[in-house]
């Protein structure tokens, strides 16, 4: 049923249920079609059990309606994909279930991301004595479709970019266990700036850390796994690949007079990855030596600095560098030229995890 102006179909049934027409409308506008199922019977009709699609929409993230007629034709073909591919033998049942999940972790965040901070500022009134609810349907109808297509592009996009780092890996096993570099970066005393800032001001400062660490993870080729606020946990498939990025949050944060110092902490070796996460003993000693790290500086763990040893990024020991600096020399030679340099630091117990020995990360003077 096409929505209208006429206070009849959606409008009707949301003074009949209690809820706001204008929220009924922007639904149907979104959804491109009008509510027509209960749970069971969208159920029924996509050719699934009541469970199993119970488990599919929770899995998603939307909650239980009871038997209100509230579902919609693309429910039904939703549930009705999701089912076949299972059928099909293309996925388990479970494995379903993890894509709904996923798919509706990732797009809720999207979504809230959109409504609370792109479409708040957009459709504030034009004009005065105008409310904003006046003007957000328009607006909505003009974004809608642009906003689809850019998302079905940018999701192409990375799908391509997962899909090559996939077939690249060595064997079946490294496709969900892989040897990954992984970071932590930390805004330092964030608790206490909590604690003097407004909250608008805050909520700027996060959203300013957030978008310079995605931009500068996404620029130098690692992939941003996740953000918590006042920190982000970011991975490359090298060692020099993290290092770089790591340097560069710090050297772009300190040169920002509105941010706290940071803080960087790195690990590298086999990592588990699950619906776009990263889990494992490498993960949790990144975390641990981000807590323990110096302001401003990047700590890294012995399988990190030996990697980077390993790929000659970085020396042995300066008086390697130094050494091999003036064999060079007396041979009319090119010295080896390092990105990085590595100072053993005290071994000292991380909880959970024993005594392990940091490295403190810098860029060596001359590096390109």
């Amino acid at each position: 049923m096409t929505v209208d102006d006429s206070g009849s179909g959606e409008d009707a049934q949301g003074a009949d249920s209690g809820e706001d027409p204008l929220a009924l409308r922007l639904e149907g506008l979104i959804l491109g079609a009008e509510r027509r199922y209960t749970p069971f019977q969208a159920a029924r009709s996509a050719g699934v059990s009541m469970e199993l699609a119970s488990r599919f929409w929770r899995a998603m993230g939307f909650a239980d309606i009871g038997q209100a007629k509230a579902l919609t034709e693309a429910d039904v073909l939703a549930l009705r994909r999701l089912a076949g591919l299972v059928e099909a033998g293309l996925l388990s049942e479970a494995m379903a279930v993890q894509v709904a999940r996923s798919t509706g972790q990732t797009t809720a965040r999207l979504a809230e991301w959109q409504i609370d901070s792109f479409l708040e500022g957009l459709t504030e009134p034009p004009e005065p004595g105008m409310t904003r609810t006046e003007v957000t349907y328009p607006i909505v109808e003009l974004l809608l479709p642009e906003l689809e297509e850019f998302l079905v592009y940018v999701w192409r996009r990375q799908l391509a970019a997962s899909a090559g780092r996939v077939v690249q890996a060595a064997d079946d096993e490294e496709m969900v266990d892989r040897r990954l570099a992984v970071g932590f970066a930390d805004l330092v005393g964030f608790t206490r700036l909590t604690r003097r800032m407004e909250e608008e001001e805050l909520g700027e400062l996060v959203e300013a850390f957030e978008t310079t660490a995605a931009d500068l993870v996404a620029a130098n080729g690692g992939r941003l796994i996740k953000t918590l606020g006042d920190e982000v946990l970011y991975a490359a498939d090298d060692a020099g690949t993290a290092a770089e990025i790591a340097l560069r949050l710090i050297e772009t944060m300190a040169h920002d007079e509105t941010m706290p110092e940071l803080r960087v902490g790195m690990a590298f070796g086999t990592v588990t990855t699950r619906m776009g996460d990263v889990f494992g003993t490498t993960v949790n000693l990144a975390s641990r030596l981000t807590s323990i790290a110096p302001k401003d500086a990047v700590l890294v763990d012995t399988a990190f600095a030996e990697e980077l040893i390993r790929t000659q990024d970085a020396p042995a020991s300066e008086a390697e560098a130094a050494e091999e600096a003036a064999t060079a020399e007396k041979e009319g030679e090119e010295p080896p030229v390092y990105r990085f340099g590595l100072q053993p630091m005290w071994q000292r117990p991380v909880r959970g995890l024993g005594v392990v020995e940091p490295w403190l990360l810098t860029r060596r003077d001359g590096a390109p």
